[in-house]
């Protein structure tokens, strides 16, 4: 099922947590949240919509962490019922497209439901403070590669690590609805 993220809601506090990635090193997301914020991004394995931005998002994503913005992802799918998002096959995704950042699982899927993330591709986007600052999408490409996108999640998180403060536009991200059980 497709569906939109809701509009930001600025200044949400983020709620800590932590988790483990497939190979069982934890993650705690409050040691993350450093001086220039922290994305977290909701991702999985088998959307058709996390598939078509992989590339684009691990190119992103290595340019925001060289700038000192930390980056962590969770795949908070129900991967009893769907296997191409099990753990195995997150270490798979992730080294066949490169991702630098931690990919966490979140095994009981309270870490979506705490966050109200609603699709996979879901973008977090905090400051300093762990206030909600980009609530939007990856870029203005959609499914397509485009040499001239507007990175608008690299540009957001720049502003934010740059003010404390995110874009007052956004647009929605888009994707496919998380597999609860």
């Amino acid at each position: 099922m497709l569906l939109d993220t809701p509009i930001c809601d600025f200044g949400w506090k983020a709620p800590d947590f932590t988790l483990k990635n497939p190979n069982g090193d934890v993650f705690t997301m409050s040691e993350h949240l450093g001086e220039k914020g922290l994305l977290i991004m909701f991702i999985c394995n088998h959307c058709p919509y996390v598939k078509a931005i992989a590339a684009r998002l691990a190119e992103d994503t290595k340019l925001l962490m060289a700038e000192g913005i930390n980056v962590l992802a969770v795949m908070s799918n129900d991967y009893q019922a769907f296997d191409a998002d099990s753990p195995a096959n997150m270490l798979r995704f992730a080294e066949q497209h490169g991702f630098t950042f931690p990919y966490l699982v979140d095994e009981n899927q309270h870490v979506g439901k705490q966050y109200g993330a609603v699709c996979t591709p879901d973008f977090f986007g905090f400051n300093a403070q762990g206030e909600l600052q980009y609530r939007g999408r990856l870029d203005d490409a959609r499914l397509q590669d485009d040499p001239n996108r507007v990175p608008e999640l690299v540009n957001a998180m720049q502003l934010i690590a740059a003010t404390g403060k995110g874009p007052k536009q956004q647009t929605a991200s888009m994707g496919c609805s998380i597999k609860w059980r």
